[in-house]
């Protein structure tokens, strides 16, 4: 499949925490992040966030936390490969989806290093790319430049909300269209 399927998606939102977001230029990561996420929420769709370090980093930023859809798991790691901590690979198979969609924060480090582990499991990954930040342009530019070498799908926050939606008659349209207003 080229598109993103509503009921074969996974959303796995990488460290979006305090300290890391205070060491960014902008937040407009963070903005991205609450559309998918609150779309997320609104369409069923099942997330886990990870926290890289929570004890020195902070934990997830609160308005994120704020429209996770129900039951998201919070998961402490300290791999930069979300999938090198202990029982992750298998809580990502427990959903059941083939799709995973990932944003997150440091692009060139933890979403890289996670969206390609996630491509050699056999998932199709698609990065939102505008869901995604660095410290740096340079870091930011050769993170989404491996990804991709690497078989992950690069897409942004509006291509993955209509994918899910595929059309206007779907009967949450209105509410995911209001995101992006």
């Amino acid at each position: 499949m080229n598109t993103l399927l509503q009921n074969d998606t996974l959303l796995l939102i990488i460290d979006i925490q305090d300290k890391l977001v205070a060491a960014l230029d902008k937040d407009i990561v963070v903005t991205k992040a609450v559309k998918v996420a609150k779309a997320a929420q609104i369409l069923g769709i099942p997330a886990i966030v990870t926290e890289q370090y929570p004890k020195g980093l902070g934990h997830t930023v609160p308005q994120l936390r704020e429209v996770l859809p129900e039951n998201t798991e919070i998961l402490e790691k300290t791999s930069f490969n979300a999938l090198l901590e202990d029982g992750m690979k298998e809580k990502i198979k427990s959903y059941g989806k083939k799709q995973i969609v990932i944003l997150g924060i440091e692009t060139h480090i933890c979403v890289h290093q996670t969206a390609s582990a996630l491509v050699e499991e056999g998932y199709e990954v698609y990065v939102i790319k505008d869901a995604c930040a660095s410290r740096t342009k340079y870091e930011f530019k050769q993170g989404i430049e491996a990804m991709a070498a690497n078989g992950v799908k690069v897409s942004c926050v509006e291509i993955a909300l209509f994918e899910w939606l595929k059309g206007a008659k779907h009967p949450h349209f209105k509410e995911v269209q209001a995101l992006i207003k």
